[in-house]
């Protein structure tokens, strides 16, 4: 495959920054307007005229969609902050020297913030809610798609918190061993982590049934549900590992591999909102597009040489972004003409 070749996507509907910093995340706003792209040197720039957003006094550690527009950024300084689609930064807590390294937001208006080995819940208006404690450091944070419940990954397992509750204590999912994400099933019915070893892990949660996702050669940095939960779309091998979480499955069935075959690890990947799509982003720089059933890929941008960092879609599945552990970005009008 060519570079003119597999630039033609973002030669002819797209358009690419240098943007001078490892980008750590992209993240869309809910809104369908905003795309901000998160960087090491703790500046936030906004995609539709690359324009520089000085967030945090370090580096950015994560991004995430805001619960309703613009997006939310953990750094190193210990703060959480709100980019608005117009650019405007606004410090919504701050926690002193600890890092702020995982953010998510849900579009009930929850926003959570991990620091250390607590959780803060926060409201719309950016009010705290209340703190939620875990035996060792927060490395992963999720809500549930009707917002009703959190799950947080740390040492020796998970947590799952309903966020309404005034009082109580989590269901504690128990695995040896040190997760590093995690991720709650569209249907709320399965959690997983990824893990320091090569490997996965999964739990049925109507029964506490373990499942264990493992032969990796690499690391599961980035790991996602399709849009209806019927696959895990995995990075960490020289391909886009895909199990079923249907038929019974993953426990006794085999993964499906898409868009493998040239040694270079995935490193990135994003899943469509409302299709069987997944895109992915390689060692090498390389971004491309696969269709689950079909096994069809599409080439979005060429290989650069740098590693692909961060991945995202709009909501509704029409826009692409991408950006690489040496700085360069890019993002992609995927809608029909």
């Amino acid at each position: 495959m060519s570079e003119t070749t597999a630039d033609f996507l973002l030669d002819t509907r797209g358009r690419a920054q240098d943007l001078g910093a490892w980008v750590v995340g992209v993240a869309f706003g809910r809104e369908g307007r905003s795309c901000a792209f998160a960087l090491g040197d703790g500046t936030v720039r906004l995609a539709q005229d690359w324009r520089s957003i000085a967030a945090h006094d370090g580096g950015c550690l994560a991004i995430a969609p805001d619960a309703a527009d613009g997006v939310i950024t953990g750094g190193d300084d210990g703060r959480l902050m709100r980019v608005a689609p117009d650019g405007t930064a606004t410090e919504l807590a701050k926690y002193g020297s600890k890092w702020v390294d995982q953010v998510a937001a849900h579009e009930s208006g929850l926003r959570a913030a991990a620091v250390g080995k607590a959780v803060h819940l926060l409201d719309g208006k950016g009010a705290a809610l209340k703190s939620l404690a875990h035996p060792s450091t927060v490395t992963g944070i999720a809500f549930d798609a009707k917002g009703k419940r959190i799950a947080a990954s740390h040492y020796n397992g998970a947590s799952l918190w309903f966020v309404a509750a005034k009082e109580g204590t989590p269901r504690v999912l128990e695995w040896k061993g040190s997760h590093t994400g995690v991720l709650v099933s569209p249907d709320g019915t399965h959690v997983v982590t990824s893990m320091q070893e090569n490997t996965l892990h999964g739990w049925r949660l109507a029964d506490g049934q373990h499942m264990r996702m493992a032969g990796y050669p690499a690391k599961t940095r980035s790991f996602g549900f399709t849009a209806k939960g019927r696959w895990l779309a995995t990075a960490g091998a020289d391909c886009v590992v895909l199990w079923p979480f249907f038929g019974g499955g993953p426990m006794g069935k085999a993964p499906t591999e898409l868009a493998g075959g040239d040694g270079v690890l995935c490193t990135t990947v994003a899943c469509h909102p409302t299709q069987e799509v997944v895109a992915a982003g390689f060692g090498d720089g390389l971004v491309l597009i696969a269709e689950v059933a079909s096994g069809r890929v599409v080439p979005v941008a060429a290989p650069r040489g740098s590693a692909v960092s961060a991945l995202a879609w709009d909501q509704v599945g029409g826009q692409l972004a991408f950006g690489t552990e040496a700085g360069f970005a890019g993002l992609v009008d995927l809608t029909a003409r």
